[in-house]
């Protein structure tokens, strides 16, 4: 348990990064605290289709990020076991296209270390009967699901165990400086009680995601993160058993996930200003309609569950926001003498939201003078059960 005297870290957002940033500074020592404006996983994390990621889908185009996610793939399977479905996916091949890159893809899977197995159609066939029975071959890879609602709340709640405090539906309208401009605390509007007041802190994390360019722009500074939306359609019969991805460079509706008694397909990839206000697109869900039944013709006989819509963190502002890297950057915002005592985290994907605080609290024990080491990687997650009864 963290001392009265121990620094106290305050973290903006509680999505897989923010909560899984809590568990680890508080097992270094700190006293933690969490602010979100909504509920727990309320923005982009409880809204992600629950992909654990294998790295294969950008083991050709984006190989820093496919070494990051196969890697805190097999350390999530051990620490957060209750929360994942490890069945497994595969990559299947279709029409020539994606014939012609199955070569780059075995090489990029070999390279970042992935484990794939090459299947024929008809052993693709036997393990997954419900798909395109016109496959020409298939790839097994390491995926799995996961629920993300129960990953957010098992790093929660292990960070509660430990001292951190969560303060749900307590939303940041500004920074307070002191006259070396350092960061010194914030200004928070409880919205429950409709309430202001100033929150006090040793250091402040900025883990909001796709909003840490908006949160970064109240206090005049800039983090190039590009807002990048997507679509996913929900279906309510579970027709298949394995994560099932299109063998060909990432594009949109090339992923189908079961969850549950239900099958997602995702996702489209579009860029926005405003990552408050995504509506979701009928055009775009019949695109995914389209895509799902090439991969599994009995999508047209199944029912429509429900669509909705996430904004993924995307570090850079290019053009093509499929060209942006899906890994992640913590940002010292005192480099450049721009302001002290803060960081931004962002970018990244959900497999990797341990691995983005290991490096988060990193960089924090260095600013503050502290002498810790992460132990995240070893030890199981309490249960998810337990945030909202301890």
């Amino acid at each position: 348990m963290p001392k009265q005297h121990s620094p106290h870290a305050v973290i903006i957002g509680a999505g897989f990064t923010g909560c899984a940033l809590a568990y680890d500074l508080a097992q270094r020592g700190f006293a933690v605290t969490v602010l979100e404006r909504g509920e727990i996983a309320s923005g982009t994390s409880g809204r992600t289709h629950g992909l654990l990621h294998s790295g294969a889908r950008y083991c050709t185009e984006d190989q820093e990020a496919a070494r990051e996610c196969i890697q805190e793939n097999r350390i999530l399977r051990k620490i957060a076991a209750q929360c994942i479905e490890f069945n497994g996916g595969l990559f299947v091949a279709l029409d020539d296209s994606d014939l012609s890159y199955a070569p780059k893809f075995a090489a990029g899977a070999q390279a970042c270390d992935i484990e794939i197995e090459e299947l024929t159609t008809a052993q693709a066939l036997q393990l997954e009967p419900n798909l395109n029975p016109q496959v020409r071959m298939a790839y097994r890879v390491p995926d799995g699901a996961f629920d993300p609602l129960r990953l957010a709340l098992a790093f929660a709640a292990s960070a509660r165990q430990l001292g951190a405090e969560f303060k749900p539906y307590h939303e940041v309208t500004g920074f307070i400086l002191d006259g070396q401009g350092a960061v010194t605390g914030l200004n928070v509007t409880d919205r429950h009680a409709r309430q202001a007041y100033q929150q006090p802190a040793d250091i402040v994390i900025n883990a909001t995601g796709a909003w840490a360019g908006h949160l970064a722009a109240m206090i005049g500074l800039t983090v190039p993160v590009t807002p990048a939306p997507g679509v996913m359609v929900a279906y309510n019969r579970r027709l298949i058993q394995r994560v099932i991805n299109r063998l060909n460079a990432p594009g949109d509706g090339d992923i189908l996930i079961p969850q549950r008694r239900m099958v997602v397909i995702g996702t489209t990839s579009f860029k926005v200003q405003d990552a408050d206000y995504i509506p979701v697109f009928p055009e775009q869900v019949e695109e995914m309609h389209r895509k799902a039944m090439e991969l599994i013709p009995a999508v047209a006989q199944t029912a429509e569950r429900g669509a909705y819509m996430s904004a993924r963190p995307l570090i850079g502002t290019a053009e093509d926001e499929r060209s942006l890297t899906r890994t992640f950057k913590c940002y010292d915002h005192a480099q450049g003498g721009q302001v002290e005592r803060l960081v931004t985290i962002t970018g990244g994907k959900a497999t990797t939201c341990r691995a983005m605080a290991e490096k988060t609290a990193d960089l924090v024990c260095q600013k503050l003078g502290i002498s810790a080491a992460c132990q995240t990687a070893d030890q199981p997650l309490a249960s998810y059960r337990l945030y909202y009864s301890a």
